[in-house]
Order: structure tokens, then sequence, then C-alpha cells
């Protein structure tokens, strides 16, 4: 049976790449983002792949918005069988330099957006008895770093409320599954258009890995998500694992480098374009596509996606040397910390 998918945040970056990796199914999908042009692009993915696809221009912040374009996907193909929450926005800067509006702004689309996407899925996979949401998540919904306070908040919120439905669903032996894809460092457009008072160009932390790899991760989870929880690249196991164990010395550590780490050598103007409360592609009208501007330094494979897609075992062994090069790494910085 052909199935109906919703992404939202659809237009760049892993909604993007989740996209085109559903229409080579020959899946019905439902794209829904800000921007026109990136939707417009996204569609052609899709069909150009071999699936059909709806483009729906909405603000998830705004839940009539998300719910009106969940009736609208399900009038064009029928009942939705996979909804994925992807889209987010965010702010690069020390905590005390954001306002309270821009904070709110954030929680409103990276968490309650993901709420409300929730909310309208299950709305109508209930009933049915039948569906699959997927979280769209990350390492930093784990382990916190500095200069992402509101983004970090966000992802940490998605965590406990997913949580706390996975239970609900259980107790009424639902067939509705619910499951979150945490990511590592990706390669999308949103660092060259995120609102940023760093005075360089913001990046994601290394290893940066490309949005198809991350997009591989999603499909998987959508057709598995039995399991609580997917971690795509080693980095995301090791970034959990060590914070697990050894969260005071990763304070220390990135107290240290997470800085740096978040910016390149490149200097911004801090009155740039940003896509906080519009889209970027509103702005212009161009399609940014799924990749950001660092596709020298990014990773077109990872290992522990491979092994999740092959066999369980195998993931475990990669989980756990993960676990064990984490801790390592950690020790070794504490210790260089300390001399």
């Amino acid at each position: 049976m052909t199935q109906t998918v919703v992404i939202t945040g659809a237009s760049a970056g892993i909604g993007r790449a989740t996209a085109r990796l559903f229409g080579e199914r020959g899946a019905n999908v439902g794209l829904i983002a800000r921007g026109q042009a990136g939707l417009d692009g996204a569609v052609a993915d899709v069909e150009e792949a071999g699936g059909k696809a709806l483009a729906i221009p909405a603000d998830v912040s705004d839940y009539g918005q998300v719910e009106d374009a969940a009736r609208q996907t399900e009038e064009y193909f029928g009942p939705i069988d996979v909804w994925i929450n992807v889209a987010f926005t965010s702010v690069f800067s020390p905590f005390a330099e954001i306002t309270p509006d821009e904070f709110s702004r954030v929680t409103e689309v990276s968490y309650l957006g993901f709420v409300h996407g929730t909310m309208v899925a299950l709305a109508r996979m209930r009933p049915r008895g039948y569906g699959t949401i997927v979280q769209v998540g990350s390492a930093l919904g784990a382990r916190s770093i500095p200069l992402q306070s509101a983004y970090c908040g966000a992802k940490h919120a998605i965590n406990g409320f997913t949580s706390s439905l996975r239970c609900e669903l259980m107790h009424e032996h639902s067939g509705v599954n619910i499951t979150v894809a945490q990511m590592p460092a990706v390669n999308t457009p949103q660092f060259s258009w995120v609102r940023s008072r760093l005075p360089r160009h913001p990046q994601p932390v290394p290893p940066i890995y490309q949005p198809e790899v991350a997009a591989r991760g999603v499909l998987f989870a959508a057709d598995h998500p039995k399991r609580r929880q997917y971690w795509v690249g080693a980095s995301t196991a090791a970034t959990i694992f060590a914070n697990k164990f050894v969260p005071a010395l990763l304070d220390r550590y990135l107290a240290r480098t997470g800085f740096d780490s978040q910016q390149t050598s490149e200097s911004v103007d801090g009155d740039r374009p940003d896509n906080l409360y519009q889209a970027m592609d509103g702005q212009g009208g161009r399609d940014h596509g799924a990749h950001g501007v660092f596709d020298s330094r990014s990773h077109a494979r990872s290992a522990q996606v491979w092994l999740d897609e092959h066999t369980a075992g195998l993931a475990g062994l990669a989980a756990g040397a993960a676990i064990a090069t984490g801790v390592v790494a950690g020790q070794r910085a504490w210790r260089r910390g300390r001399r």
C-alpha cells in the first residue's frame, strides 16, 4: 500500500532529505514549511524520485495552521500513516543576550511545533488504531551546550513530553507508535540563516554529517517505531553516554571549548537576515535545498546508521564502542584542562 507521510520543516535540511527518501519509495508526502520556494523545491524532489507531493505553507507554532495542513493532506491523499516533526528555529547567543520574545519564539516553533504536530496526528491515528509519529530530536536534547539555550531547552522538552505520551499509548494498548531519532551535527542551511549574536559564522560542532545520513535514520525509525529512540551517528551515542557517566566533566570541557567549536573563522554581520520570524526563502524567493555550506567537511555515511539498518546486535556493539570513546575523550579533556 502507498504510504501517506507528513513532514514538517520539509523545505530544507533533514526534512527535505527525508521527503526525497519517501518519494523514492513512491509515498504520498505532505510537505509543511513556511517558505514557498523551498516547498516548491521539495515537491520537485519528491516527484522526481517517484512519489507524489503536496506543499502546504504553514507555521508550526500556530496550532490552527498545523490542523489545517493535516486536513488538507488527508483530503488530498487519504489517511496519514506517518507524521514526522522536524521544523525548528534557533538563536545562537549567550543566554544573557537573548530577548524574552526570541526565547519564546524558539520555544513555540522548536518545542510547541512538535506538540502541535503530534496532537493533530494523534487525533487522526488513535481512532483508527494505527500510525507512526517520529520526533527528530538531537543529542543536544540529552547534553546541552553553550550558546544554544533555547534550542537545547526545546529538545529536552520534546524528549519529556514524548516519553509521557508513549506511556499513555501503551496504557491503552494503542496501535499508534511514537519514537525519536536523535541527531548529530548536520550540514543544513540553518547555520547560514539562524539568528546569531556571535562574532563569527555559526557552525555545527564536528563531526558533521550530511542531511541524507540523518534522513536514512528517520526513515528507519519510521519503519521500526517500536524502539523508543534511535541515535544517528557515533557522535550522538558518545555524547549521550558520556553525559550519563561524566556530566560534570563535560560541563568543564564545553565551558572551555563550546564557544570556539560553534564558530568558523569567518566574520559575519550581526544584522544579517535570519529566519526566526519569517522564512529565508521568502526573503528573495531562493530555494536553499537540503545542504548547508559545509559539504567539504561533512560525512556522507554513518557506520552506526548502517548497523541499525542491518542488525541490532552489531548496533549495540557500535554503541558500546561509542561509550568507551566518549568517556576516554572526556577524561583526556578533563586532564588537559587541569594542567
